[in-house]
């Protein structure tokens, strides 16, 4: 059944889709990625060891950020560094104590998507505990081809966990005119262009409006429901496009099409248990049912404040074709 799925598509299930009560698998792909370029087929633990160390201080030297959901404890790294920084061990020392108590669970539960083992079980590399890490071609392969877009995923990934760890609840009144409501649920306009690597996987990597690749340098952070109405930068609401397509749509109404397309991307969120879900589900509902009708409820009252001014489409778009319905994360978390 997944045989059609490219080695792209499972290292992006793998990254997003982690359960990540703390930031060892983000850490582990970022370490993989960069002993990768050497062209190594196998790693020595200790040199594994090093390269994963070596990421977490450069991490927290300077501004340390929790790197785990439970504010009452510490991660093994965190008390590593600490140490290490504080002086009470040495590099050698840390090394040592990274081999032997970093990798029991990162690993072996590397590959799992979500809950599932058997997925992607042993796709980028197998293992002999405390020995040596065995690199499959299939790592070697989205290294060479994808490897500046999976950095940056990683990093923002990485950057999101870390914000989530700490973030607070949002407290917001609300008002009886539809308008006043979004006005008092908003914010001031902040810049959103760092949500660009967190929305892109999970986007599957093409225009949100054309489902057309985009070039890096051509990439818009996008209101699909109009900021003049919503009056906020939630995440559920935010897509990336081409210039061109966010120009054509301006701040008019998408099509419902696109509508359904802004739930389906919302579920691909839910389902990766990233911390920032809640946020989601804080805005639009615990369930599936809930949050696509309450997205409803929300276009409704942006078309009572604009009216019938509906933008379909992009002239090139089709849905049938659109790559975002044939990416593993998109049909694992938009099931019937």
């Amino acid at each position: 059944m997944h045989d059609r799925f490219e080695d792209i598509d499972y290292w992006k299930a793998i990254i997003l889709y982690g359960l990540n009560a703390a930031t060892y698998k983000i850490a582990l792909g970022k370490t993989l990625l960069e002993l990768t370029k050497h062209n190594n087929e196998s790693l020595e633990w200790s040199t594994l060891a090093k390269a994963y160390l070596d990421n977490y201080i450069n991490r927290l030297s300077a501004n340390p950020l929790p790197q785990q959901s439970n504010p009452s404890r510490r991660t093994v790294m965190e008390r590593i560094t600490t140490q290490l920084r504080l002086g009470t061990i040495t590099y050698e020392e840390a090394l040592g104590m990274v081999e032997r108590e970093a990798f029991n669970d990162v690993i072996p539960r590397f590959h799992t998507i979500g809950v599932n083992k058997l997925m992607g079980a042993e796709k980028f590399y197998h293992f002999d505990h405390g020995k040596k890490l065995y690199l499959h071609d299939s790592l070697f392969r989205i290294h060479e081809s994808s490897s500046g877009e999976l950095y940056k995923e990683l990093d923002a990934r990485w950057s999101l966990l870390e914000g989530a760890f700490q973030m607070g609840h949002d407290n917001w009144d609300l008002a009886n005119d539809i308008r006043e409501i979004y006005i008092k649920k908003g914010t001031e306009r902040t810049n959103i262009t760092g949500n660009i690597p967190f929305l892109n996987g999970y986007q599957g990597n093409v225009c949100f409006y054309c489902g057309e690749q985009m070039a890096p340098s051509d990439i818009h952070v996008d209101h699909v429901l109009p900021r003049q109405v919503v009056m906020h930068d939630e995440i559920w609401n935010l897509v990336l496009s081409h210039s061109l397509c966010n120009l054509h749509k301006e701040d008019f109404l998408v099509g419902k099409h696109y509508l359904e397309k802004l739930i389906d991307r919302n579920e691909n969120i839910m389902g990766s248990n990233h911390p920032w879900k809640h946020k989601i589900s804080a805005s639009l509902g615990a369930t599936k049912v809930a949050r696509a009708k309450s997205t409803y409820y929300h276009y409704e009252n942006v078309r009572q404040v604009l009216g019938n001014r509906y933008w379909e489409n992009s002239p090139t778009y089709n849905r049938a074709t659109d790559p975002f319905y044939k990416k593993l994360i998109t049909q694992l978390n938009n099931k019937p």
